[in-house]
């Protein structure tokens, strides 16, 4: 079935944003953009793109927000030509970025009371997935808005799932980085052992897909290990965002987690090496200099 062309605002272009919003333009809409730095030819080609996030705000009924971080959420909707001061009464703003769930539940109340809905619909798949429209989205808000904006989630993901009130798209989204942190640990140490013993890690990879160990972590991001391909992806710098909320979380909620906190430190440790910028595939690379060995070469 074709859904009715909207007019929808999308403001954060990057490694993610790029392609989602791409998806949305094939999908017939017609697409209001602004983000930092230059907007993508192709984008720039098929889109309005805006000054500010007020213009945004002005022109668009949706408005989608893909940025890196809290700080950054609360400048597009609050700061100077932010959406906020663009809204008018009916309009939705879906955050699909991966903020804290505490604040995005502070945004959706200041939303809110400007008489406009809002969604937390943060993300996960990476660049992979942005680009395939294959991404998992984890959505937190009201069922009603969430069934309005529904065909627009699937141009961009497959894994579509309201889990409960403004928030919580965000409190999963913070469960899945613990998740795909250890996973990425698991896989690089299962890796660099086999590589250490003498078997050839692309075909012990293989192997393995086809087993309980099997993962998309395996299968994605073990391949960029043993083809040393860092370029992200997934900059480990925001992954250590992700994990700085789960752990912050943790202590006020008087929880344990220490398998997360190793993983924080393997990612603090590739960034003492010069690896903020590198793909989180390359926490293998901390794991290499603590085993002074490395995926692909040869064992004494």
């Amino acid at each position: 079935m074709t859904t009715p062309s909207r007019k929808i605002g999308f403001i954060g272009l990057g490694i993610m944003g790029t392609p989602m919003a791409g998806h949305l333009i094939k999908g017939g809409h017609s697409l209001f953009v602004n983000t930092v730095g230059p907007v993508p030819a192709d984008i720039a080609a098929a889109a309005t793109v805006c000054a500010s996030g007020k213009e945004v705000a002005q022109n668009a009924d949706l408005i989608i927000i893909m940025v890196p971080d809290t700080p950054d959420v609360a400048a597009v909707l609050f700061g100077e030509n932010g959406l906020a001061q663009g809204l008018s009464k009916g309009k939705v703003v879906v955050d699909m970025s991966s903020i804290s769930p505490v604040e995005t539940k502070e945004f959706a109340k200041k939303i809110n009371a400007l008489g406009c809905d809002y969604l937390d619909a943060p993300v996960s798949g990476g660049d992979v997935g942005a680009k395939n429209a294959t991404l998992s989205i984890m959505v937190g808000g009201e069922q009603a808005v969430f069934d309005r904006i529904k065909p627009v989630f699937e141009l961009m993901g497959k894994n579509i799932t309201l889990v409960g009130g403004n928030g919580d798209g965000q409190t999963t989204k913070v469960a899945n980085q613990i998740v795909v942190a250890l996973t990425i640990g698991a896989v690089a140490e299962g890796l660099l052992f086999a590589a250490k013993a003498g078997a050839d890690p692309a075909k012990v990879r293989q192997a393995l897909m086809g087993g309980l160990a099997t993962s998309r972590i395996l299968d994605i991001l073990g391949e960029r290990m043993i083809k040393r391909n860092f370029d992200p992806g997934f900059r480990i710098a925001l992954h250590q965002k992700d994990l700085n909320l789960a752990l912050g979380a943790a202590k006020q909620l008087g929880l344990a987690l220490p398998a997360t906190s190793n993983a924080q430190q393997l990612f603090s440790a590739c960034v003492s090496h010069g690896g903020v910028a590198w793909d989180h595939s390359a926490m293998v690379r901390a794991l290499e200099k603590l085993s002074n060995f490395e995926i692909g070469q040869k064992p004494a």
